[in-house]
Order: C-alpha cells, then structure tokens, then sequence
C-alpha cells in the first residue's frame, strides 16, 4: 500500500491513529492536523511511530524559532532579497505549484559575504511555507488535496565557483532543513542544462537526500522543453523556459515571480572571509617549497583548496607529474594552475581545478622566493568525485533526447 489517504494497509491505519493519539498535546501547534499531513510525516520514517513523532516534534521547534506563523510577513534584508535565486511561477497540469531555481548567476559568496547565515535559512524557510500555503489555496481552488511541488533547476553556468565549501555546506543545510522539516513535498526535481561538472556537484550533496527523494531527482536532455510541457502547459511556463507564459510587461523570464540573482556589489559585504577550520599547518621554510600529492584515477575529478598564510604572502600553483614515484621539481612538471603569490595573510585563498586527466597532482606552496622568512601556511585539501550514474547519464544525454532518473544506491 502507499500509505496514503485511500491507500492504508491494517497496519498502517494503526501506526496512523497511535500517531494522532501521540501528538494529541502538540496537534493544535500544526500548521495542519489533517491525515494528509500526518502521513506524509509517516512515510518519510517508514510509519515507524516514535521516529515520525521525534521528526514533528524537532519540527515543531524549528518553526519557533523561525516564527513560521509570521515568517510570510518578514521582510529578508535587501541583498537576498535581490541577489538570491529562484522563485515561484505557475502549476503544473495537476495543479501543482511550479519552483524554479536559477543556478548559474548565483553569486553564493558574495551572499555569505554579505547575510547572515541564519538569514539565508530563514529565508529558505520561508520560501517553503510559501509552498505549503500556495498548496493549501490550490487544494482550496480545485477541490482536490494538493500537497506536492514540482521543482525546476536550471544548471546552466553550473561552474566551480559553486563548488566553493562554505557555500555548499550552507547549502547542505537548506537541503537537510527542507527534508526534515517537509517530508514527502517534492514531486519531481528536473535538472535542465545540466553541464559537465554537475555529476560533481550532485555527489556533494546527495547524502543529504532522502532515497524517495534522489528518485523524484530526473536530468532532462537536449529535449528538456518538449518534457516540461509534458508535466506544465505552456501557458504556465516562462517564455524562458519554453512556454509562452511572460510578465504583464511582456518580460519572457517572468522576473516579478523568479529571481535570477546576479554578483553581489561588494558595498552590501559586512565581511571579508569566513572562519576555516584547516586540516594541516606547515612552515615553509625560507628558499624552499612544500609540496602535497593528491592522485586522480579518472577524468572529472575536482581538487578543492583552501589556504591561508601568517604574516606575509606565499606562492600557490598546481602541478601534474611527468615521473610517478620521485619528486620533482616545478620545472620538470606540467603547470596546470599557474603558480603566483597570493596574499593569503590578508585574506584566506580557495580554488578548484577539475582534473582533465588522471595522474599524480601536486599541490605546491612556493616560498622559494623569500631569502629571510619562512611562511606559516594552513590548508585543507579535497579531492571530489563525480556521481558516477550521473555523470554517464549526462554523457548518454550528450547525444540522446531522454530523460534520465537518477534512481541509484547511495
């Protein structure tokens, strides 16, 4: 049975009244109390009662703190409120709302330059109530229970700067709170223009996912707007997007309903850096380099870097060896991140380079230069790989119109 209204196995019909009886002091506090609500709660820890009860009840507190009840009515500081992507523009056929998240231009480090991290959650949070209360007019409207939405992601411009660590561990965040905080809402996640780099991407932050989750996770082909019209009507898509839906003014993006972000003037920056924490500290010695190894198995890899220096600059580059088992020298390798000083005293450096090849790569710091100081340097180092079904699936779609799921184990 599929544990929804209708649909109750005897047993699930029982797990669903102990449930009701369990929350009897906290059911007032719901933003909904009906069996529709409470099952989808249910479902997501597998009509395992005391689970179910622990997620409602850290819900519960969560909604507290972020003051869902006026959350609508809090009005984000101005940089997210510009600068932040994405929004909410028409139905699907069913009658489900439609959310589109514009990758690309999303200038994630200059929004954590610039908001509080608690603000961005908040204001993630309050996208999703604004899903929920949309749902409930749409349940109104029609007559028929809509609890589910249907999500658009937009990956082109996918690049490495979104691979930057703070920014994905911020947004590691929204993804954890999204699922523990509204189980069972996302109907399908269609990933449109997806680039190379997106398989590296993805396995960033599949973990977060539930398993029902990553199966509602589809990347569209070349054919992307054929297979959206499947799911919308035109009419309810952007002109964007392939519809022939616009904006009063004629605008084809519908950009008073959807956010397309862009950079960050840096007069909105309250900060500079972000605090690291770093897995290793060095001293370079005067006249002399350090040098650390990372081997690539298969193309499409990414190394990601995080460094910083005490009390003067330090020379950084990328270096792929020639000759496996001996060190060598920067000249005897092939530079593949051209080696500069950076002023890493000042201001913390992080870079990524995606592995075009596989072999040994070495990570350089340089203080050949200095005669008089040795430098102090502090880094972490990562080696991110591909989600391997992902990344054959887009190689698939390179040359195929399909739609692909990405139904896969962890």
């Amino acid at each position: 049975m599929s544990g929804r209204v209708g649909d109750l196995s005897p047993r699930q019909a029982e797990a669903l009244a102990q449930f009701r009886e369990n929350l009897q002091d906290v059911l007032p506090s719901l933003p909904s109390q009906d069996d529709y609500f409470l099952l989808k709660w249910l479902r997501a820890r597998c009509f395992d009662v005391p689970k179910s009860e622990a997620m409602v009840r850290k819900h519960l507190e969560v909604r507290k703190h972020m003051d869902a009840d006026n959350i609508i009515a809090w009005e984000p500081p101005e940089v997210i409120r510009k600068y932040m992507s994405g929004g909410m523009c028409g139905y699907d056929r069913e009658g489900s709302p439609v959310w589109y998240e514009i990758i690309g231009p999303l200038d994630a480090k200059g929004l954590l330059f610039s908001a509080s991290k608690q603000d961005l959650l908040k204001n993630k949070f309050r996208d999703c109530e604004v899903l929920r209360q949309e749902c409930e007019r749409q349940t109104q409207k029609l007559g028929k229970k809509i609890e589910m939405v249907l999500m658009v992601y937009d990956c082109e411009g996918l690049g490495l700067k979104h691979l930057w660590k703070p920014a994905v561990d911020v947004y590691g965040e929204l993804l954890s709170m999204f699922e523990e905080n509204y189980p069972e809402s996302l109907k399908r996640l269609f990933i449109v223009k997806a680039p190379k780099i997106f398989p590296v991407a993805y396995n960033l932050v599949k973990h977060l996912l539930s398993e029902d989750t990553r199966k509602k996770v589809v990347v569209l082909g070349s054919n992307w707007k054929e297979v959206l019209q499947k799911y919308i009507d035109p009419e309810q898509i952007p002109v964007e997007y392939g519809g022939t839906l616009t904006d009063p003014d004629g605008d084809p993006k519908c950009s008073s309903k959807i956010n397309y972000g862009g950079e960050v003037p840096q007069h909105y920056y309250v900060r500079d850096q972000l605090t690291q924490q770093y897995e290793h500290t060095v001293v370079v010695n005067r006249g002399s380099s350090h040098q650390v190894e990372y081997e690539i198995l298969f193309p499409g890899c990414v190394l990601r870097w995080q460094f910083r220096s005490e009390g003067a600059d330090v020379g950084f580059g990328v270096y792929l060896k020639t000759k496996v088992g001996e060190r060598q020298r920067a000249g005897e390798m092939t530079e593949v991140y051209p080696n500069q000083r950076y002023n890493s005293h000042m201001v913390p450096e992080d870079g990524s380079l995606t592995c075009s090849a596989p072999g040994i790569y070495v990570l350089r710091f340089d203080n050949t230069y200095s005669y008089l100081h040795a430098k102090k340097v502090s880094y972490s180092v990562e080696v991110l790989l591909p989600d391997a079904a992902s990344a054959q699936q887009i190689q698939k779609l390179g040359d195929k119109l399909s739609e692909v799921a990405l139904n896969h184990s962890p």
